[in-house]
């Protein structure tokens, strides 16, 4: 059966400065739909729009043409609706870690005693008991993205945004945070966008794959990922043929974006 449809991007451009002589196009007529419990990620060559397309989704830019719907209302008007996790953790380090987590919850004005029930499931679930009253100093760089997640699902946005979410962490961190964060997704049927520049993360990660050209960022390809979830491992999906001739066909199509 096919999944309801949360969000929906239609023939989207952004053109910065328009109508002058420094316009410059950093996307155009980009198209795709994010089904309710889907990962689809958004991979391109540097300078394809990436970052411009993540920040119209998250309602931060008005893009010039086309819409992006979620649940079928406009995004601007959708407010609440998106949780977007950046590069950068960006955890206020005065604050402990539940403090931190409940970020969103105060500014939606939930009771402190509901929003510390909220972070401390969320806390106890996902692999940080004991540190609930740590401050972020004290922390390792995954644990500080493991909160930085925490905080964006507590207040259960219909969408999730995660733009380059491993980038800053080193190899190995970066795979085992990779499996973590994708188990928490299954578990909690999140329907997320992912930006990222990683080939082998999108293919680890996402149900879909959209392919971006070289600026001005257009949808070059759109691949289904059909690999059992018992295989849906960092390190295990590495191994399988499948991976490996999806893989080079997406940096083929990078490749040749590249290129041209």
């Amino acid at each position: 059966m096919k999944r309801d449809v949360v969000l929906n991007a239609r023939n989207v451009g952004m053109t910065f400065n328009e109508g002058t002589p420094k316009a410059v196009t950093a996307i155009e007529d980009i198209s795709f739909d994010l089904r309710r419990g889907e990962v689809v990620a958004i991979v391109g060559p540097s300078g394809c729009g990436k970052t411009t397309l993540f920040n119209i989704i998250s309602g931060l830019l008005e893009p010039t043409r086309g819409s992006i719907l979620i649940d079928g209302v406009p995004v601007h008007d959708a407010t609440g609706h998106v949780g977007y996790m950046l590069q950068k953790d960006l955890l206020l380090p005065w604050r402990t870690v539940l403090e931190n987590v409940i970020i969103g919850l105060e500014v939606r004005h939930v009771p402190r005693k509901e929003a510390d029930r909220i972070a401390r499931e969320l806390i106890s679930a996902y692999g940080l008991k004991d540190f609930e009253n740590s401050l972020p100093s004290a922390l390792s760089g995954g644990m500080r993205q493991r909160v930085a997640f925490m905080r964006t699902l507590a207040f259960n946005p219909d969408v999730i945004l995660l733009d380059e979410p491993f980038s800053a962490l080193d190899s190995q961190t970066r795979l085992i945070l990779q499996g973590d964060m994708l188990r928490i997704i299954r578990e909690r049927q999140c329907s997320v966008v992912l930006v990222t520049h990683d080939v082998g993360e999108a293919i680890t990660m996402a149900d879909r794959i959209v392919v971006i050209t070289h600026r001005p960022g257009r949808v070059h390809a759109v691949h289904d990922i059909d690999i059992p979830a018992e295989f849906r491992h960092p390190l295990r999906i590495r191994k399988l043929p499948a991976f490996n001739l999806l893989y080079d066909q997406i940096w083929g199509e990078l490749g040749i974006e590249v290129a041209a």
